[in-house]
């Protein structure tokens, strides 16, 4: 058993390691490339960025239901595939009816008092489709253990979207060329990702049965019932800062706070997110023979902590800095705003990277309950900055309101977690 503990482990950190490594890399683009883009972009330009990608993140999240965290779930492929089929079938759903939405383009822009959005608002259900479509193709990955074809789809699309800003940006397309890269990238790396996996795919195709896709939209019916709200609640709180502050404060300083969240949370999302995966997998995996698994999740905070937690210690000290010599001088407050940011990534890496566990106990509803709660959290938080018109509270409110309900959900689930390795008699 002790040899068989460590292959697992060791495995584990492989997978771990093949994710990160893409990430690590996707990462060190964007670090060589947002020095360049900072000087040929406006804070403007990428306010109204960043507000396309926040409409964007939502409606991706409807459009699948959340089905796709269900793919890795069943033990069967012929049900992992059916799975799979009642995403895309939502996904086509919920696009046509985005589609719709671009007539209404000019409303929606004026809601933010951005009228530019209206100019890019056609490209919106492209994006969904992409997303939504790569979000299924992922998990199907994760199902079967195809960690590089995840990190060559990363890599690719960072490497064609930051080609994409540079070239359309001395070409002076600026806004234009910023939106049409975070769209088009990732489908040239999806379309390329299908080919390569071809036979990976197949299985889905020799499987896909309308009978059977009803069966297990029922069965996971939870996910769209549960799931689904708790993501798109919490996404619309992720959202919350871009959405709520830029109708008060305008593109100009969300522009600012955007490039604070790219530098800031987008590495702790990456690295999450490989963590997630894996994680995920292996949990379940464990789960399915009832074994313990309380022990992962410990190393994993034990480890987590004692490199994240000086690392952001010294960080504090230097970040404005760094920020301004990195970007240029003009970008300095948003190395005070990811200073701000420091208690809720750490607290967002160790909460995020385990957030399956309401998956695999089948506690979708109170994983919804804690969603609504953060979502309380954080309004609340943004509130006093907007209430005092005060932006830089605003956000540093918004991290300390987060950290605490991300700390609450923590202590839940690592209880859930000790309840289920005394069941089994660990």
């Amino acid at each position: 058993m002790g040899q068989l503990h460590r292959i697992i482990s060791s495995t584990n950190v492989r997978n771990i390691g093949k994710l990160l490594s893409a990430n690590v890399v996707a990462q060190v683009i964007g670090l060589i490339v947002y020095p360049i883009l900072t000087r040929i972009y406006t804070p403007e330009d990428f306010g109204l960025l960043n507000l396309f990608l926040s409409i964007g993140g939502v409606l991706v999240i409807l459009s699948t239901a959340e089905y796709y965290y269900a793919i890795v779930l069943p033990e069967k492929e012929h049900d992992g595939a059916s799975v799979m089929g009642v995403g895309v079938v939502w996904l086509i759903a919920t696009v046509l009816l985005i589609t719709i939405s671009v007539l209404f383009s000019e409303p929606i822009s004026h809601l933010f008092k951005l009228p530019a959005l209206a100019d890019y608002y056609w490209m919106m259900p492209i994006y969904v489709l992409i997303m939504g479509a790569w979000n299924l193709l992922n998990y199907w990955y994760i199902r079967h253990k195809k960690y590089n074809s995840i990190s060559r789809y990363q890599i690719s699309q960072n490497l064609l979207s930051a080609g994409g800003k540079l070239g359309l940006g001395y070409a002076q397309f600026l806004s234009a060329g910023m939106i049409y890269s975070v769209v088009f990238a990732p489908l040239i790396s999806l379309l390329s990702s299908i080919w390569n996996n071809r036979s990976t795919l197949r299985s889905f195709f020799c499987y896909f049965s309308w009978k059977n896709i009803r069966t297990q939209a029922r069965v996971f019916k939870n996910f769209p019932c549960f799931v689904l709200p708790k993501s798109f609640v919490n996404m619309l709180a992720g959202q919350l800062p871009i959405l709520l502050l830029t109708p008060f404060f305008g593109a100009r300083s969300v522009g600012f706070l955007s490039i604070a969240f790219l530098l800031g949370y987008t590495p702790i999302g990456t690295i999450t997110r490989a963590i997630y995966q894996v994680l995920y997998q292996h949990a379940t995996e464990r789960v399915h023979h009832s074994l313990p698994i309380g022990h992962v999740f410990k190393r994993f905070f034990l480890y987590a902590s004692a490199i994240i937690i000086p690392v952001f210690v010294g960080l504090w000290f230097v970040l404005p800095d760094l920020t301004a010599w990195l970007l240029g001088t003009e970008w300095r407050l948003s190395g005070e705003y990811i200073r701000f940011m420091l208690p809720w990534l750490y607290v967002s890496l160790l909460s995020c990277s385990i957030n399956f566990l309401f998956d695999i106990f089948m506690k979708q509803p109170l994983g919804l309950f804690f969603e609504l709660l953060l979502a309380a959290f954080r309004i609340a938080g943004l509130g006093v900055g907007i209430w005092l018109h005060d932006f830089s509270l605003a956000i540093l409110c918004y991290s300390i309101s987060t950290a605490l309900a991300l700390s609450i959900q923590i202590i839940w689930m690592m209880n859930q977690v000790k309840r289920y390795d005394d069941s089994i008699g660990s």
